[in-house]
Parts: C-alpha cells; structure tokens; sequence
C-alpha cells in the first residue's frame, strides 16, 4: 500500500470533511429559508447562499470523496473478498449520496418557489446525516464485521 495509499487517505478524509459540512449546514439554511419564506430580500439571500455552498463545496466535496474512496478500495487492494463492514460502508455512503440528492432538490424548489415543506421537517432532516456519519466512522474504525 505505501505512502500513495496514505495520501489518498488524506484527501479522502479531508474531501469528506468538507462534503459533510455542508450536508449538515445545507438543511440548516433551509430551516431559515421555510422560516422566512414571506420575506423576499432575505429569500433571495439564502437562495443564493444555497446554491454556492451546493455549487462550490458540496458538489466538489462529494465528487472527490467518492473518487478517493474508490482509489482506496483500489489501491487498498479490497477488490478480492470485500469484507462486510466494508460493503455496510458503502451501503451508507449510498445512503449519504441519496441525501445529497435529495439536499439538490430541495435548493431547486427553494429556488423555483415551490418547495413548501416547514422548518420542523428540515429540522428533522438536519438529523440524517448525523446518523449516517456514525455508521459510517464505526465501521471504519472499529470494522465489527
């Protein structure tokens, strides 16, 4: 593996960083923007603070933690039997990258003027990645399968 394998793991980790920041301060914005939706000046700020932060860190972020990830899997040589902690890994980043999806649409609706969920749902949806994020570092770290 080497010093390569390392590197790789540097980027990956600090790509996912990144990536996760704004997974969690994303449903946050949308929380202020459903709260203040009546509020025109203060809509057109969000939505803009939406779309950079999805257009500029996010897409990015997520983009390159997933190359990393599989350069990884590749150069980690996890190719032959992969082992079941790992398959569960990619079973929620999967998960990860449907909220990332889900977070798009949103800020196309937010930005269209029909998205019409409450700040309590993206309140509660704030929670997803969180739940994610600890599946995910324990079966890292702890590899329980």
């Amino acid at each position: 593996m080497g010093e390569a394998y390392s590197w790789l793991k540097v980027v990956h980790v600090l790509a996912v960083i990144s990536w996760m920041a704004g997974l969690f301060y994303l449903p946050r914005l949308f929380v202020y923007h459903a709260e203040n939706i009546e509020k025109n000046e203060l809509v057109k700020v969000f939505a803009v603070m939406e779309r950079r932060l999805l257009k500029a860190i996010m897409r990015p972020a997520c983009l390159v933690s997933v190359v990393t990830g599989l350069g990884l899997i590749w150069v980690g040589s996890w190719l032959g039997p992969i082992p079941l902690w790992l398959w569960l890994k990619i079973v929620l980043v999967l998960g990860m990258l449907a909220f990332h999806g889900l977070l798009e649409a949103h800020v196309g609706r937010f930005r269209d003027g029909r998205e019409g969920r409450s700040g309590r749902y993206f309140r509660i949806m704030n929670e997803v990645p969180t739940l994610l994020l600890i599946g995910i570092v324990i079966l890292v770290i702890v590899k329980p399968f």
